[in-house]
This record gives structure tokens, C-alpha cells and sequence, in this order.
């Protein structure tokens, strides 16, 4: 296989990956609580949209047909996401690991789009170049909006909830009783009267 085709193989497997969040981030704006981690992903999934149309763009520039290749990469990290989704209440710990989840899903993309685009650099493909730089660009902006936004709210958030579940844990069970201790003094005082009775 030659690199191009390799590059070829590739872009299939990333215009399933961007298919399949097309599906996903709907899920995952719905099940978040923070509203800014909910827009964020609305927002994402716009661009997404985008993605998608300018991959088939890059299908056109190589002269090859828009047909996507499974890509199971994407689809472990999705299923592990909706896998939390059922597991977890709603709340500031499922918001975390939501974030965790997409910047999982950030990681890969921007790994394969940087390789996809070095190697369109090196065939001279200068159109698809920019087409997948300029995809690459915002996904390393949201994977640093998501960041931003889980140092700064959702992360302390979620500490600051599973700090409040187990003091609450601890109210229902109660403080433990102390057994109390017998003094040395009321030792001796039980002794000698059980030394008289003897006598």
C-alpha cells in the first residue's frame, strides 16, 4: 500500500469517526447538567457538521468517492461515553466524565488529522492540506475549551458533590458511640467490695 492510499484509508476511517459523533454529541448535550458544557457540545456538533462536508471536500480534491471505513477506534470511545451516560446520575460527576469522554475523542481526531495532513503535505496535495489543517485547528480549540472549562468549573464541581454525598452518608449512620472506659479508681472500689463479701 503506498501512502496515498494509506492517506485514502485514513480519511475513510475519520469520516466515519465524524459520522458517528454526529450522533453521539446529541447524547451527551442532553445528558450534561453545567449549561456551558452543554452549549459547548451544541456548538461542537456544528462544527462537526462541517467537518463532515469538508472531508467530502478531500474526497473530491484526491478525486476518490466519499465512502467512509469503519472506524473502531471511535467507536470504543463512544461506547464507553454512553456506557457512563447509563451508569451515573446526572450531575457535576457525569459532567466531568463527559468531558473526559469528548476530550478522548479530541485526542484521536487531532492525532489523525495531523497525521493526515503531513502526509498530504509531503504528496503535495496543498488543497487537502488546508482543508484538514483548518479541521485540525478547531479541534485542538475546543479540546482546550473543554479544558478550560473542567479546571475551572465542572472539576470542582464534581469534588465538591461527592464531598457533600458522603458527609450526608455519615449523618445517616450516625457518629459511633463510645464505649465508656472504666476508671482505675472505680476498679479498686468494685475489688475491695468483693474482697469484704468474700470475708
Amino acid at each position: 500500500m503506498s501512502l496515498q492510499e494509506s492517506l485514502l484509508d485514513e480519511i475513510r476511517d475519520l469520516y466515519h469517526a465524524e459520522r458517528q459523533l454526529l450522533k453521539a454529541i446529541p447524547k451527551m448535550a442532553k445528558a450534561a447538567a453545567h449549561e456551558d458544557l452543554r452549549e459547548a457540545f451544541e456548538a461542537h456538533l456544528e462544527e462537526t457538521r462541517e467537518q463532515v462536508a469538508r472531508l467530502e471536500e478531500v474526497f473530491a480534491a484526491m478525486g476518490e468517492k466519499v465512502r467512509a471505513k469503519p472506524c473502531h477506534g471511535m467507536m470504543g470511545i463512544i461506547e464507553e461515553s454512553s456506557e457512563k451516560m447509563q451508569e451515573l446520575e446526572a450531575g457535576s460527576v457525569l459532567d466531568a466524565v463527559l468531558i473526559a469522554g469528548a476530550q478522548r475523542v479530541e485526542h484521536y481526531e487531532i492525532g489523525s488529522y495531523g497525521t493526515c495532513a503531513a502526509w498530504a503535505r509531503l504528496l503535495g496535495m496543498d488543497e487537502v492540506v488546508s482543508l484538514l489543517e483548518q479541521t485540525l485547528e478547531e479541534e485542538k480549540a475546543t479540546d482546550k475549551k473543554l479544558t478550560a472549562l473542567a479546571e475551572q468549573e465542572v472539576n470542582l464541581s464534581a469534588a465538591s458533590e461527592g464531598q457533600q454525598e458522603e458527609e450526608e452518608e455519615e449523618e445517616e449512620v450516625g457518629p459511633r458511640r463510645a464505649t465508656p472506659r472504666r476508671s482505675s479508681a472505680g476498679r479498686r472500689t468494685r475489688a475491695k467490695a468483693a474482697d469484704r463479701r468474700r470475708r
